[in-house]
């Protein structure tokens, strides 16, 4: 497994507010769309490019354009959606998915609900969204879901992440990048991760 810590200042900054439980939906919502956007930059730093030309006001001029694969954005419901909104402002053409899972509140395990893909998920560049890589049980369970459907170069990405839910992706999905924009430093025995900050769908939409 690849990991890619985004430590960009901005990303930090916003992580911050993000982090304190004074921050309210409206806000939180906004912080973690703008944290989507920018840690996008650096998820899809490998994109392919190709020489392109165009006319300008005032000659013509040779270009980069994008080439290679067409994009897939899945969200993991339902705190990935937020992620989805963010990024989309810089690929508006990227085709979305969605897949539902549930952590089971006695065992921690993932249970899918739901998953509705793009038809031609197996022919895209995509990335998984989910803003918290906890126990890593319901991002495991997604990329199987995602590579039974033919993905491949699949990229998880996450606000926050605990050191047990990176290995559980380096065990499960050791070919898998994840990209993050902090690592804390454990999960509680509820399966929370500390210091973190909270439950993000709750966070995002009031229903703390």
């Amino acid at each position: 497994m690849r990991l890619t810590l985004v430590d960009h200042p901005l990303v930090q900054h916003k992580l911050a507010h993000l982090r304190d439980k004074r921050t309210g939906p409206k806000d939180f919502r906004e912080l973690a769309e703008e944290i989507a956007m920018l840690m996008a930059y650096e998820a899809m730093r490998d994109l392919e490019l190709t020489d392109a030309e165009v006319e300008t006001p005032l000659a013509p001029a040779r270009v980069k354009v994008l080439s290679g694969k067409k994009l897939a954005l899945v969200a993991i419901l339902r705190a990935g959606l937020v992620m989805v909104e963010g990024i989309l402002k810089l690929v508006p053409h990227a085709r979305v998915g969605h897949i539902g899972i549930f952590r089971d509140p006695e065992s921690l395990k993932p249970v899918p609900y739901y998953a509705k893909l793009p038809p031609d998920v197996a022919e895209r560049r995509v990335f998984l969204l989910d803003p918290m890589l906890a126990t890593g049980g319901s991002a495991s369970l997604a990329l199987s879901l995602l590579k039974e459907r033919g993905a491949t170069g699949i990229k998880l990405v996450s606000l926050l992440a605990a050191p047990e839910g990176l290995e559980r992706i380096a065990r499960d999905h050791p070919e898998t990048e994840v990209v993050v924009a902090a690592v804390d430093e454990r999960l509680n025995e509820h399966g929370y991760i500390l210091p973190g900050l909270g439950d993000a769908g709750d966070r995002i939409y009031g229903t703390r």
